[in-house]
């Protein structure tokens, strides 16, 4: 029957540590199974994962593509419904709230709102940008919208 204390790897699946450069008399002595020259044989003479050989390797033969643009500005997105859950009424919604509170994971992000769901208490909010939809929301359950 096994069990933990008497199992053991399959037959042939373990092999003895190949020793080389140890004398011609192992066998394994001389070129230690590097072979003759050549940049394969000598002491940190590896080829790089991406050479073939001479020819024109592939991240050189395929077109550039696409555009990174480098004034990009990101922005955590969160909606009506999540501030509705989050906080209570006249209470105010800054950046760093919204980060105390979890509903944005990085702190130096920029912060917009956007209008899914409903709210129906007031809030302060300060961010820096929100959508037409959600400043209406929020200024028709009489809060009040600041954009940073």
């Amino acid at each position: 029957m096994f069990s933990l204390n008497n199992l053991k790897p399959a037959v042939g699946a373990i092999h003895r540590k190949k020793r080389v450069g140890r004398g011609d008399g192992s066998g394994r002595g001389n070129t230690s199974c590097r072979g003759q020259k050549g940049q394969k044989c000598r002491s940190g003479g590896q080829v790089a994962p991406y050479f073939e050989g001479g020819q024109m390797p592939l991240y050189r033969r395929l077109p550039k593509r696409g555009f990174k643009n480098i004034f990009k500005e990101e922005f955590a997105i969160v909606n009506i419904k999540d501030l509705a859950r989050k906080f209570k009424a006249n209470e105010e919604v800054t950046p760093e709230a919204l980060v105390e509170r979890r509903l944005v994971r990085k702190k130096n992000l920029k912060i917009k709102v956007l209008g899914e769901g409903d709210i129906s208490f007031p809030l302060k909010v300060k961010v820096h940008k929100i959508s037409k939809q959600a400043r209406e929301k929020i200024e028709s359950a009489g809060g009040q919208v600041e954009v940073i």
